[in-house]
């Protein structure tokens, strides 16, 4: 078996795993929520934002993420049983991701890790809002490579996004495939895609995470938090 050290790049997604995409989703949801005086379980509302995002994202590829995010609101009040909300409601929400919250651990072990490894972002947003997230909650933490859906002009877990990123890494930072570790807390987006790539991969569970869960789990290392997975290289 390789050793956390093998690797010479990490290619993060970041909302879900640096990024605690679940608390900004549903924290922005909230004023929907409010509004109609509504109460819904954790689960029930992460289950319909995940099924109205991976519709949407399916049939509007080369959508930007923020203006997706947009689009699915009113479908999210739809499904909910609720009124359409305003537009400038839908618009909040839709530039909400650059306020999301890092995980506590997050910053401090980019900057551990990246002591070892190139960073690369392999991101479902778009340029404008993972540009926000990094100056805010990610502190300017410094990514080699920063690749998003709207450059690749398709959603992860669409097989695209995992070519182009291998090619860039390839040609830019001169790291061939097979010293790339995905890393990433989402079963759906990321391990199951890079399994299918031939790609190693880092599971960051983020214990209580409910979006992208299989039922099946793909995985060569497995650690709660980035944090512990800095700790592990560190020990290696």
């Amino acid at each position: 078996m390789a050793k956390l050290s093998d690797f010479d790049v990490l290619s993060f997604d970041v909302y879900g795993t640096l990024i605690d995409w679940e608390t900004g989703i549903l924290a922005n949801l909230q004023p929907l929520l409010d509004t109609n005086n509504a109460n819904f379980s954790r689960e029930k509302l992460l289950d319909v934002v995940h099924e109205c995002e991976r519709t949407q994202q399916a049939a509007t590829p080369t959508l930007k993420y923020h203006e997706l995010l947009r689009t699915i609101h009113p479908q999210i009040a739809k499904k909910l049983g609720l009124p359409e909300p305003s537009s400038d409601q839908s618009e909040a929400f839709g530039t909400s991701v650059g306020s999301w919250p890092a995980f506590p651990d997050t910053v401090d072990a980019l900057k551990r890790l990246g002591k070892h490894y190139k960073l690369v972002v392999l991101s479902n947003v778009d340029l404008e809002s993972f540009a926000k997230s990094n100056e805010g909650p990610l502190e300017g933490v410094k990514f080699d490579l920063i690749i998003t859906a709207q450059d690749v002009g398709s959603y992860k877990p669409d097989l695209r996004n995992f070519q182009y990123m291998v090619k860039e890494v390839q040609e830019k930072l001169g790291v061939p495939k097979e010293r790339i570790l995905q890393t990433a807390q989402s079963q759906y987006h990321d391990h199951h895609p890079a399994k299918a790539m031939g790609m190693h991969s880092s599971w960051i569970v983020r214990p209580g995470a409910i979006m992208g869960n299989r039922d099946s789990l793909v995985y060569d290392w497995k650690f709660n938090t980035l944090g512990e997975m800095a700790d592990a290289l560190e020990k290696e």
